[in-house]
C-alpha cells in the first residue's frame, strides 16, 4: 500500500451539464488550477462564460485519451458526467494516481476500483452531492445528537429523509427534469426497500408505496427510493435501536402519481425501446428553460423513544429555488461536491472509498460550509434540529 498521495492544487472537472453550477466557481477560488472538459474546447469556453470563469479556468476537449495525456500524481478528477461512465474515470485516476470525487451513489464497480485507489494512497470520494450527499450529512448530525442526548439504549425509531427537485411553479406534468428523463425513468425501474411499521419492506415499482407526506405545513407525494436498509450501517445507529419507520425516497408535488399514470403504465409493461421512446419524447415535451425555474427540497427527520419513555426528535429542512442565474439542483449537488474535493485539496480525507463526510468534525465542517454558501439564495435554509432534553 503506498502512503497517501499529496494533492496537487489541479482539478479537472469533467462534464458541464445540469448539475454543474456554483460548485465549479468555488473550486476555482480553491485549486492552484482547474480545467473544464466538456465536448469541445468552444463548448467549454461558452459555458466557463456562462458561469462568470472565464480566465479562471481552462476549458479543454473531453476524450478519455485527452485526459490521461494531462492527468499528473495527486491531480482531483471530479466526474459529472452520468453514473456509467463514473468507474472508467475512477479506473484512469487510480492509474494515474489521481484523487477522484463524484456525486453519485458508489456503483459495485466503482467499490471495486476503490479497493485499488486504498492500495495506490488515492481517495475515491463518492455521494458528495445533495441526495446522496447533504441528507447524509443531516443524518449523521442527527443521529449524533441522539445518541448524545439519550445513549444506545433499546429504543424504537423513525427515520425519514425525502428529497426532491420540483418545478418552483407547479405545471401540469407535476415536475421538472432537472437531469436526464431517461436517468429519472430507470431509477423508478429500480426496486425499493425501507422500513414500514416494523416491518421490512420490499416493492418492485416504487411509486406504488407512494404516502402523503407534509413538509412545513406544505404537502407533497413522497415515495420509496432504492434500497434504505444499509444505511441502518452507514449512519452508526446503534444496535438497540428498532426501526418502526426507516425510509429514504423521493419528493413529488401533489398530483405527481394520477399526472404520471402514462409513464408507470410503459415502465409497467417494461419493454425497452418503448421506454426509451418515452425518454426522448419527455424531453422534448419538457424541456428545462432558463425562465423555468426549480426547487430542491430536502427533509430529514429522526424521532427516538426508548423503553424507559425518554424521547427525542430533531429534524433538517433545505429548501432552494433556482433563479436566472443558476438552477437550485445545480446548487444543490455542486457546493457540497465543491466542500469534499476542497477537503481532498487539503489532504484532511483518508485513501480509499468516501462518502459524504461522516465523522462530527468534518460533518460540521461541510455543513458550515453550505451555510456560508447561502444556497438559498442569500437565506439560511439549513435549519438546526431542535435541541430537546429527554423527556421521562
Amino acid at each position: 500500500m503506498h502512503d497517501h498521495i499529496p494533492a496537487t492544487g489541479t482539478v479537472h472537472w469533467i462534464g458541464a451539464g445540469r448539475s454543474t453550477g456554483s460548485g465549479l466557481r468555488e473550486l476555482c477560488d480553491r485549486a492552484n488550477r482547474v480545467r473544464l472538459w466538456h465536448r469541445g474546447v468552444e463548448r467549454a469556453e461558452r459555458r466557463l462564460a456562462e458561469l462568470g470563469l472565464t480566465g479562471r479556468a481552462e476549458g479543454r476537449a473531453f476524450t478519455v485519451q485527452a485526459l490521461d495525456a494531462e492527468l499528473a500524481p495527486g491531480d482531483v478528477v471530479v466526474s459529472m458526467l452520468p453514473p456509467p461512465r463514473h468507474a472508467g474515470l475512477l479506473r484512469l485516476a487510480v492509474a494515474r494516481g489521481a484523487h477522484f470525487a463524484c456525486s453519485s451513489y458508489a456503483s459495485d464497480e466503482m467499490v471495486a476500483e476503490a479497493e485499488k485507489a486504498a492500495e495506490a494512497g488515492v481517495v475515491a470520494l463518492t455521494e458528495a452531492g445533495l441526495d446522496p450527499g447533504i441528507d447524509h450529512l443531516f443524518a449523521h448530525s442527527l443521529v449524533r445528537e441522539a445518541r448524545q442526548k439519550l445513549g444506545d439504549n433499546p429504543a424504537d425509531i423513525r427515520f425519514v429523509s425525502y428529497c426532491g427537485g420540483v418545478p418552483a411553479v407547479p405545471n401540469d406534468f407535476r415536475y421538472r427534469f432537472s437531469w436526464a428523463p431517461r436517468g429519472v425513468l430507470n431509477a423508478l425501474r429500480s426496486p425499493s426497500r425501507y422500513w414500514h411499521e416494523g416491518r421490512l419492506r420490499t416493492t418492485e415499482q416504487p411509486w406504488e408505496d407512494t404516502v402523503q407526506y407534509t413538509i412545513a405545513d406544505e404537502p407533497f407525494e413522497a415515495y420509496p427510493n432504492r434500497d434504505s436498509v444499509p444505511f441502518l450501517t452507514a449512519y452508526a445507529l446503534p444496535a438497540a435501536w428498532r426501526p418502526q419507520t426507516f425510509v429514504r425516497g423521493t419528493l413529488r408535488l401533489p398530483g405527481w402519481r394520477a399526472a404520471w399514470e402514462p409513464v408507470f403504465a410503459i415502465l409497467r409493461d417494461g419493454d425497452q425501446g418503448r421506454i426509451d421512446g418515452l425518454a426522448d419524447e419527455l424531453a422534448a415535451r419538457y424541456p428545462a428553460t432558463a425562465d423555468d425555474h426549480d426547487r430542491v427540497v430536502l427533509a430529514v427527520a429522526l424521532e427516538v423513544r426508548t423503553d424507559d419513555g425518554a424521547e427525542w426528535s430533531g429534524d433538517y429542512l433545505l429548501d432552494v429555488v433556482g433563479d436566472d442565474r443558476e438552477s437550485a439542483m445545480a446548487r444543490s449537488v455542486s457546493l457540497p461536491l465543491a466542500c469534499g474535493v476542497s477537503d481532498i485539496l487539503a489532504d484532511r480525507t483518508p485513501p480509499g472509498l468516501r462518502r459524504a463526510a461522516g465523522e462530527p468534525d468534518a460533518v460540521e465542517r461541510w455543513l458550515a460550509f453550505l451555510d456560508r454558501q447561502g444556497i438559498g439564495g442569500g437565506r439560511d435554509m439549513v435549519r438546526r434540529p431542535p435541541s430537546a432534553d429527554p423527556e421521562t
